[in-house]
């Protein structure tokens, strides 16, 4: 309950977070807060512009559980080739084209395991990491549409930010080839839900995976046919190791904050 946060949070320096909303209420009821450490990657659960305000420095922990998410991917991408496991004859990924949306430790974890699979990987990224696309054997895709277009099976990873809410249209997801896949393991809110409903309605090929419900997910359960398959909370990060890895990375980084004011990964 907020009110319980609300009284934890009066005498703080630092906070570590994971899923509680921190707005301007709670930092506000925090007098002497100085920092607050998301342990993961998203951090669209605080209010940056509230913190910025009240000189608060706000910090991530990229990278401690990018490869719980990116297994996770792996594990929805066969739960979708294999039918949901309903005892049908499905497919395999090798030999079949993955498009990473974004280019973050995540993808890259996720690339790393596809890649033993013998799938052939795309990625598109508005930042340029051509070292890492020839090192690692991945090919660059110029356009979010020459990346849909081009892959069998398209998994998102970009942050929630104003340009990114709703980025996946149905003209984009129409562009995907026969029987597709769309990864989400992202944000619910990067995918625009009127178009994944029309997409399952003219798309009887198309298939949906993600870690967190959508909002219409009753409407679009009435048209998917069982070709949408999501986990009932967020989920990516939830392993045992990916936990450990967080909260030390948030514990360190606040250590460091108050020995050395170091803010290496502030992110307001």
């Amino acid at each position: 309950e907020k009110s319980q946060l609300l009284n934890a949070v009066k005498d703080v320096n630092a906070m570590i977070i994971r899923s509680d909303k921190i707005d301007k209420e709670v930092m506000d009821a925090a007098n002497n807060l100085e920092i607050i450490v998301r342990a993961g990657t998203g951090y669209d659960n605080v209010d940056c512009k509230a913190a910025s305000a009240k000189n608060v420095v706000i910090m991530n922990t990229p990278g401690q559980n990018s490869n719980a998410v990116g297994e996770l991917a792996i594990g929805l991408m066969l739960y979708a080739a294999r039918n949901n496991f309903n005892g049908s004859s499905g497919s395999e990924l090798r030999g079949k084209t993955l498009g990473l949306y974004a280019l973050g430790n995540t993808a890259k974890a996720l690339a790393k395991v596809a890649h033993g699979l013998g799938m052939q990987i795309y990625a598109y990224a508005p930042t340029k990491d051509d070292n890492y696309l020839a090192a690692e054997n991945v090919k660059r895709a110029a356009t979010p549409q020459e990346l849909f277009s081009k892959c069998q099976y398209v998994s998102l990873h970009m942050p929630l930010k104003p340009e990114t809410k709703e980025c996946i249209s149905y003209e984009l997801m129409a562009m995907m080839p026969q029987n597709a896949t769309l990864i989400n393991t992202a944000r619910k809110e990067v995918v625009n839900e009127d178009g994944l409903l029309k997409m399952f309605a003219n798309r009887k090929d198309f298939k949906y995976m993600s870690d967190i419900q959508p909002v219409k997910k009753e409407a679009i359960d009435n048209v998917c046919e069982n070709r949408m398959y999501c986990t009932p909370k967020k989920m990516g990060a939830q392993t045992a190791e990916a936990n450990n890895n967080a909260g030390l990375a948030a514990a360190n980084q606040i250590v460091n904050f108050f020995k050395t004011r170091d803010k290496t990964f502030q992110v307001n």
